[in-house]
């Protein structure tokens, strides 16, 4: 009985293998073991910088946030703080849009977030010199 190579198939595989890797450099994009080897690597960093990329963004929208705060008098934490006391449910993307493109709605949120702060903590006590 003839050896079966079953090549059809396996022809098949490995040209879409090396179709997925066009535009690789070098023999990355024209051999099947290399080519094989990168559409792994690549696979598993775009898996792993998808969650990295969500990662970056949240730190990015708190950097701003903390900068757009502090020139209000405020610290980041303080603000979020403030937020949650005033019932605010925004999330850190829109804010920081907001501090960014309009001031003047971000300077309504501060001010709401800065009366929560004092009802929350009472009336300001201020000390008399004696």
């Amino acid at each position: 009985m003839p050896r079966a190579t079953n090549a059809p198939a396996s022809r098949e595989r490995r040209k879409r293998v090396i179709d997925s890797a066009k535009g690789y450099r070098g023999r990355r994009s024209k051999l099947f073991r290399y080519a094989k080897d990168a559409q792994m690597k690549a696979k598993y960093w775009a898996y792993r910088d998808r969650k990295t990329r969500k990662r970056n963004f949240r730190m990015l929208w708190v950097q701003r946030l903390n900068a757009a705060a502090r020139a209000e008098g405020l610290t980041y934490s303080r603000f979020a703080e403030g937020l949650k006391a005033a019932g605010i449910g925004v999330d850190r993307k829109i804010l920081s849009d907001l501090a960014i493109n309009d001031a003047v709605a971000f300077k309504g949120i501060i001010e709401q977030v800065k009366s929560a702060l004092e009802k929350k903590s009472g009336a300001p006590k201020k000390k008399t010199a004696a």
